[in-house]
């Protein structure tokens, strides 16, 4: 690991330039955490720590700064920290002006650093190790998940304010000096999110989740560095650029044979050093996911197939079709991959490869003729329901998959017909289902929504049947379901599966919402009732519903829908709000209010709205003006009226409609 020294400025500006060394010193620690935490969630950790340390050790000043600025010392508001002193408060805002710029720019050093600065190596330089901090809890890995949900400015004025212990007020400064967006909607984002995070939230960021100076350390490939080396020694100064093409040929893993087919060539992971997990293991281990997987298939010895596989992951030939899954990272496995699944089906050739983060699909023609195909997506974090099935092909509106080892019974069902019991599902001895349909948003809501119902073994834990629907993706989707408050649901409101008779009459009229998420890399979809209501002119009962779309990249997206006890199962609940890359309606966003115009029976128009167990009152202005206690409210209004609701919480606080852009302070 090579570290740069820190620079100082000679004459009097050393002064400074030792003021400012001396802080960041200190506070390295604290200024690294924040830094880690700002920098986009979609570098991988490796980057991200030696980023944070890059941005921290630049951060330090090139000499004093002007006598005019230095006559006067930055106003320090209440709640501010005196720890560090003033040089401190600089050193957090070019830490976070060069985050921020991260995000904005994620593969370009910013380009508002000085000519000098940004002609500087970026170190610290690691070579043959790669760092990550240590993995923390399920807490941790939730606050994870809410923190890559929100913006960098977000995510800064979070840290600043609940772990440095900044006002809002300095928060805010501090953010428009280092040219956030909008740093006031930043911190009250940030509060929203500190109220959902609750008061372990300092103890979460904290841990060494976040800790960006205490890392792991695990080694590069060390077989292909080992060749490169010798290759170097080998060969003389006359064939120096020979050599670099070479190595960075290997280092792409794949040349392509005379039909553009997938040829391995030197560097590239083997068959022979696949990962082959015993058939055995998933019954006797804490972690059951992808990684219990045992190698099936009529294929799994055939070493001439899974070469062409790995081949095509480095890097794919001509001919071959190249998918991957939304924010899907396109680099090579890190190391030899575990082997899935390799056999013949209907046809085709396939082969299943997991690297740990990433699920790899690679199919080719039994015989001759037709195209090859590869599909990535990302699947980190899966456990005995996300890992429970693969999609291995999708052809004429069927799909078959392979499912895992601890899978003891699978059937189907159709979610527009709740009271119909689920049908069996013929599955082979490697795994393999019969072809059933996918969901298809071909004939509009009307017909079928067929998903898969499976049942863990009795000899796990995990016991229990769960949905999954098939939506033609890679993995298929988790279904969830969350009940009204009072029927039988927990204060901590935590998704159940989608099996009992209330979610599933719930689905049945929100069906038609998995549509949208083909394509979008969605790992679960949970299905809140979150409030009910008696409707005017004898209109019958509502109930409303935030089904949240969360992705395996941490990110969700909500809708609010509303349906009556007047609809049939058959019928789409009405769609009334939404929002996008949102902790609304999650562990981190529990507190929901939503309003909609419906038409009674006797054609009069209402506006309706309603919130979440911690609403104590709604309030509606605009064209129409309306204040009621409670969780609901139903009040006349004109047909097309523009309103914005509201609702006070049982904390004090106020919340905004799903959807609705937040009121200036």
């Amino acid at each position: 690991m090579l570290l740069p020294q820190l620079r100082r400025t000679a004459g009097g500006a050393g002064t400074d330039v030792l003021t400012a060394e001396s802080a960041l010193v200190e506070q390295y620690g604290d200024l690294v955490r924040l830094a880690y935490l700002v920098l986009p969630a979609s570098l991988n950790r490796h980057r991200r720590v030696l980023l944070a340390h890059s941005l921290v050790q630049r951060a330090l000043p090139h000499g004093r700064a002007p006598r005019s600025a230095a006559a006067v010392p930055p106003q320090r508001h209440a709640g501010q920290p005196a720890g560090g002193g003033p040089a401190l408060d600089p050193l957090r805002t070019e830490v976070v002006r060069g985050a921020l710029a991260h995000e904005r720019r994620p593969r370009v050093w910013p380009a508002r650093l000085s000519p000098p600065r940004a002609l500087a190596p970026h170190l610290p330089l690691v070579l043959g190790l790669r760092l990550f901090p240590r993995s923390g809890g399920a807490h941790e890995t939730a606050l994870v998940q809410a923190l890559s949900g929100v913006s960098a400015p977000v995510r800064a004025a979070f840290v600043l304010g609940r772990l440095d212990g900044l006002s809002d007020a300095a928060v805010r400064d501090l953010l428009v000096r280092a040219g956030a967006p909008d740093a006031r909607g930043a911190v009250r984002a940030a509060a929203r999110l500190e109220a959902d995070a609750g008061e372990a939230a300092a103890a979460l960021l904290a841990s060494r989740e976040f800790d960006a100076c205490t890392v792991q350390a695990h080694p590069t490939d060390l077989l292909r560095r080992r060749r490169r080396v010798r290759l170097a020694g080998l060969l003389g100064a006359g064939v120096v650029v020979a050599a670099a093409a070479l190595v960075s040929t290997g280092a792409a893993g794949v040349g392509a044979g005379p039909d553009g087919s997938p040829r391995p060539v030197a560097g590239a992971p083997a068959a022979k050093d696949l990962v082959r997990t015993a058939p055995g293991a998933w019954d006797d281990t804490s972690r059951v996911d992808f990684t219990a997987w045992p190698a099936r298939g009529s294929r799994a010895r055939d070493d001439a197939l899974l070469n062409r596989a790995l081949a095509a992951w480095a890097r794919p030939g001509r001919g071959t079709q190249v998918a991957y899954a939304k924010d899907t990272a396109r680099d090579t496995p890190p190391a030899a991959p575990h082997l899935l699944f390799a056999g013949d089906l209907d046809g085709r050739a396939v082969v299943v490869l997991y690297d740990g983060q990433r699920l790899a699909r690679y199919d080719e023609p039994s015989g001759t003729g037709g195209a090859r195909g590869l599909t990535v997506a990302r699947v980190d974090d899966a456990d005995v329901t996300t890992a429970a099935a693969v999609t291995l092909d999708v052809r004429d509106g069927r799909a078959r998959y392979l499912l895992a080892p601890w899978v003891a019974e699978a059937g189907t069902r159709d979610l527009a017909r709740p009271d119909t019991v689920a049908r069996p599902l013929d599955v082979s001895g490697d795994g393999v289902t019969a072809a059933v349909p996918v969901l298809s948003s071909a004939g509009g809501c009307g017909g079928s929504r067929p998903v898969l119902q499976l049942r863990s073994s009795s000899r796990i834990a995990e016991k229990h049947a769960f949905l999954l629907a098939g939506v033609g993706d890679l993995s298929p989707v988790h279904l969830t379901y969350t009940p009204l408050p009072g029927h039988g649901t927990p204060p901590a409101r935590q998704p159940r599966e989608a099996t009992g008779s209330a979610a599933l009459l719930a689905w049945a009229h929100l069906a038609c919402g998995l549509d949208g998420v083909r394509g979008s890399g969605v790992r679960a979809v949970n299905a809140w009732d979150f409030a009910e209501q008696d409707l005017p002119a004898d209109g019958g009962h509502a109930v409303w519903t935030c089904s949240r779309a969360d992705t395996w990249r941490g990110t969700g997206n909500v809708t609010v829908a509303l349906r009556t006890d007047r609809q049939s199962t058959a019928s789409a609940a009405a769609v009334v709000a939404g929002a996008r890359s949102t902790a609304e309606c999650s562990r981190f966003g529990q507190h929901v209010v939503a309003g909609a115009q419906w038409r009674a029976p006797d054609g009069h128009w209402y506006l309706l709205a309603a919130g979440s167990r911690a609403v104590t009152g709604i309030s509606v202005d605009g064209d129409v003006r309306a204040n009621a206690s409670g969780r609901t409210l139903a009040v006349r209004s004109p047909h097309g009226a523009q309103v914005r609701v509201s609702a006070r919480l049982s904390t004090g606080g106020s919340l905004a409609a799903v959807g609705a852009p937040e009121k200036p302070e």
